[in-house]
């Protein structure tokens, strides 16, 4: 039975959530190679904008207008929080492909000028055939250390993404956030980090909070979608305003991508986030 006092109390607890407390205004990237898919990338900027985000973040830029991207950005005041240097396959875990991992990321860190984009995500790699975890690993401490100069002369961080075998990525060689921060740690730069993804972490891990503070030294930008679905916050088991609580606590102040898709359409899915206090008002 509840009575006033729990009442008053569960209040103060969830008003310490609105969008006038948390520390995240104007943080959130939207991917937009999730959201407004059914219009050309370029309009689905536009879009972001219209809907009050100032960052967006999207995946190769291999393919894409890079030039037309730039201009966009620029016009509608948004910035590229990160896009994805260097994807599964091929694996950078295998040394066969290191020399072809170094000339993509010296490739990538001029259009992240272009694009006045500060992060560039990396993938490890698809599991490599007779290789163990441990060698495959190894080989990305390796790889990521031939680049190491690169991202570091050109100011670019690099963000290693750990995966989830259970749900979406078997096979993949990296997931969860234990052995991502002890690769990072190994390869020692201030320029090399993770893309901390808490929808992977929740499916690999759980335990948010407690691996967020074990590894937040290691931390180069957060991602979050809801599980199960890969939907929007607030419509899966993961209680997203206290993760955002304890990344407030813990100092984390870049921007946090929405790789996630609507879970009915993208208006609703922008109400549901204004609710939780995760977007800022258009």
């Amino acid at each position: 039975m509840f009575t006033i006092k729990t009442v008053l109390a569960a209040c103060v607890f969830l008003s310490q959530f609105s969008t006038n407390s948390n520390s995240f205004p104007e943080k959130y990237a939207i991917n937009v190679e999730m959201w407004w898919t059914n219009h050309p990338f370029i309009e689905r900027i536009n879009k972001a904008a219209d809907s009050g985000f100032k960052f967006i973040e999207f995946w190769p830029w291999q393919g894409k207008d890079i030039e037309a991207i730039a201009t966009v950005c620029k016009e509608r005041d948004i910035e590229v929080a990160q896009f994805t240097a260097w994807g599964f396959v091929p694996g950078m875990n295998n040394p066969k492909n290191h020399d072809a991992f170094v000339e993509e990321i010296t490739k990538s860190c001029k259009i992240a000028k272009q694009l006045n984009c500060k992060r560039m995500t990396v993938v490890g790699g698809n599991d490599q055939p007779n290789m163990t975890q441990e060698e495959m690993h190894q080989n990305i401490i390796d790889a990521l250390k031939l680049v190491k100069p690169i991202v570091e002369e050109a100011g670019v961080i690099l963000i290693l993404e750990p995966m989830n075998i259970r749900v979406d990525h078997k096979g993949h060689c990296l997931y969860g956030s234990e052995d991502a921060v002890r690769i990072c740690r190994e390869v020692d730069s201030p320029m090399i980090k993770i893309n901390w993804d808490l929808y992977h972490m929740q499916i690999s891990e759980g335990d948010l909070c407690g691996r967020l503070r074990d590894g937040f030294d290691q931390v180069g930008y957060i991602q979050v979608a809801d599980h199960p679905g890969r939907h929007e916050p607030g419509t899966g088991e993961i209680y997203y305003p206290r993760i955002l609580k304890e990344l407030e606590r813990l100092g984390y102040d870049g921007p946090i991508g929405l790789e996630c898709s609507p879970s009915i359409d993208e208006e609703s899915a922008i109400v549901r986030l204004k609710k939780m206090g995760t977007v800022p008002a258009p």
